[in-house]
């Protein structure tokens, strides 16, 4: 019987998706994320935002006159069901930063993230001299949990989920299935055994280590 580890507390219906696989099951929440206070820009044109938490606090600015550039489709879709202009949605921070820096470089943005966001967007946007503040909306916080048995496959959606279960934990006997490439980066740093879901999503990442698993044992 395969066994699995969540890097984040599953809903029943993804649950059950490992759990009618006949697999052995395990989560817990490797992050935590809280809302932090902010204050509101005079004027905003260009949104950024690469992350569901990004979006939710967002939402909280009641207008819809901004051009959103969003990376993922969950997020997208939390702004276009609420009535934003999705201008340019990208599968990840590198590939939307070089959009606007070709198309857009003129342009002001406000970027709407966490503490703890990657490097790779700001970096790009500001070696082609792109104009952009950063709104920090959510703070990240890891959670360092050791674990004594061993896993067939780890479950991971963020680079901080991986950064948080590495930090007391090892990675080398394991396969990591992580729900993108900026994931993926994160995990290789531990670890040869990665797998990139098919999706960014949970389910896609849930049914490609259920699929991986099955084939092995």
């Amino acid at each position: 019987m395969p066994s699995v580890l969540s890097t984040k507390k599953l809903k029943l219906n993804q649950r059950e998706l490992v759990l009618n696989a006949g697999f052995s099951f395990v989560e817990y929440d490797a992050i935590t994320i809280t809302n932090t206070p902010y204050t509101i820009p005079e004027k905003i044109d260009n949104v950024i935002i690469t992350s569901q938490n990004g979006a939710r606090a967002f939402l909280q600015i009641q207008d819809e006159g901004f051009k959103c550039y969003t990376v993922g489709k969950k997020t997208t879709a939390l702004l276009a069901d609420n009535g934003l202009k999705i201008e340019k949605t990208a599968q990840n921070a590198v590939e939307l930063a070089r959009f606007i820096v070709k198309n857009y470089k003129n342009e002001h943005f406000h970027y709407f993230c966490g503490n703890r966001r990657r490097d790779e967007l700001p970096t790009i946007l500001k070696e082609a001299q792109v104009s952009f503040e950063e709104v920090i909306t959510y703070n990240t916080s890891l959670t360092t949990r050791s674990f004594d048995q061993g896993f067939d496959g780890i479950l991971f959606y963020s680079p901080s989920g991986v950064e948080a279960f590495a930090k007391a934990n090892t990675l080398e006997k394991t396969t990591a299935f992580c729900i993108g490439n900026t994931t993926a980066t994160e995990a290789r740093k531990h670890t040869n055994n990665v797998i990139v879901s098919n999706a960014t999503t949970i389910e896609s990442t849930i049914a490609k280590t259920v699929k991986t698993l099955a084939i092995r044992y």
